[in-house]
């Protein structure tokens, strides 16, 4: 406003017109040039109008800071019509400090305000610390540019630009908050869920979801490997989820035995050694299933129900082993190897092969 009043009262010393007389001004002859064009001309000169407004609030209280303020003003390049000098820049940073320390102070607090409502649970929790977090920075950048005095039409064909190309370059990195913020919404995925993925090359791993961030889901498996997935992944590609509607999970322990075996004392014994293991649920108690007839065994299959996946599936199967082992041993049934019988063919070759081996 104080550029435009300006080049107005220059227009009107040049024609002779005073700036008091309105109807004199609107009588002349000669036009008054529009004041649009200086006001234009002085944000291209000046960027960053607040670093002026700041170098005249404090030249007004200090000679001596306003001295050093003009020194760092004095100190600026011309890029085209555009002067940047070294307290433009000295201000920008100040400014991104302070706003950056504001927003990240608020976050946190909106964090802690959030962890103490009891009533949401822990994926509404996170889905409010998300959306808070994005509102509160936004709301800092928007500040950042009011305080700095930035006109941003100066920068709409470059910023149109450089958006375009920020869209191509970080799509991926969108697409990963949005699905993010779904898969919070949807309950499908939340932290604390044991869930198995299948890698490129086919093999499946299975882990804990630690924590879900704007990028990637942490998922740590049982030998403290932390995988980070991005969140399209799990998206778009089929996920097993171990406690999505509930945490009870069957195991599956394969046991074989001689086909000399009591096949009705084996079935007992292996009902007993499951229920000997104090992660197995009592209700649904456990089965055993026979599998199939192989070459050298009986096959049985053990079915029994865990709570608990995140603590691991094989020490389960190991402690049920182990404890069919003593007992096998103990009431005589056999575990088997692999046998093969052979049948020679009585023939001419055969005899005087065996009559040979007698001689000798």
């Amino acid at each position: 406003m104080i550029a435009a009043l300006a080049a107005a009262a220059t227009a009107a010393a040049a024609t002779g017109v005073p700036t008091g007389d309105a109807s004199a001004a609107a009588n002349a002859d000669v036009l008054v040039p529009s004041p649009v064009p200086a006001v234009t001309q002085a944000i291209m000169d000046q960027p960053v109008a607040g670093a002026e407004g700041l170098k005249n609030v404090v030249a007004a209280r200090s000679d001596t800071i306003g001295g050093i303020v003009n020194t760092l003003d004095s100190l600026a390049i011309q890029v085209g019509s555009t002067r940047v000098s070294l307290w433009d820049m000295t201000v920008v940073v100040l400014v991104v400090v302070i706003m950056s320390s504001i927003a990240w102070t608020a976050s946190k607090l909106a964090h802690r305000l959030l962890a103490n409502a009891t009533r949401l649970d822990l994926t509404q929790r996170l889905l409010a610390e998300k959306m808070t977090s994005l509102v509160v920075w936004a709301i800092a950048i928007l500040v950042g540019i009011d305080i700095l005095g930035i006109d941003l039409t100066a920068f709409t064909v470059f910023s149109g630009a450089f958006g375009l190309a920020i869209g191509f370059g970080l799509q991926k990195t969108f697409g990963n908050l949005i699905a993010g913020i779904i898969l919070l919404m949807d309950k499908s995925i939340k932290p604390g869920d044991v869930i198995a993925i299948t890698d490129q090359a086919g093999n499946s791993t299975f882990g804990q979801i630690r924590r879900i961030g704007i990028r990637a889901v942490s998922l740590t498996t049982r030998d403290q490997k932390e995988y980070l997935i991005p969140n399209e992944n799990l998206m778009i590609n089929q996920v097993e989820n171990w406690s999505y509607s509930s945490k009870n999970v069957r195991i599956q322990v394969p046991v074989g035995i001689a086909y000399s075996s009591d096949i009705v004392k084996a079935e007992e014994l292996m009902l007993q050694a499951a229920r000997s293991v104090k992660r197995i649920l009592k209700t649904p108690p456990p089965t055993a299933w026979l599998d199939a007839y192989g070459d050298s065994s009986v096959n049985f299959i053990i079915h029994c129900w865990i709570t608990d996946p995140e603590e691991g599936t094989g020490n389960v199967r190991s402690e049920v082993l182990k404890a069919l082992w003593h007992l096998f041993h103990e009431h005589g049934i056999e575990i088997p190897f692999p046998q093969r019988d052979l049948n020679l063919r009585d023939n001419e070759a055969f005899r005087d092969l065996v009559e040979a081996m007698r001689k000798a």
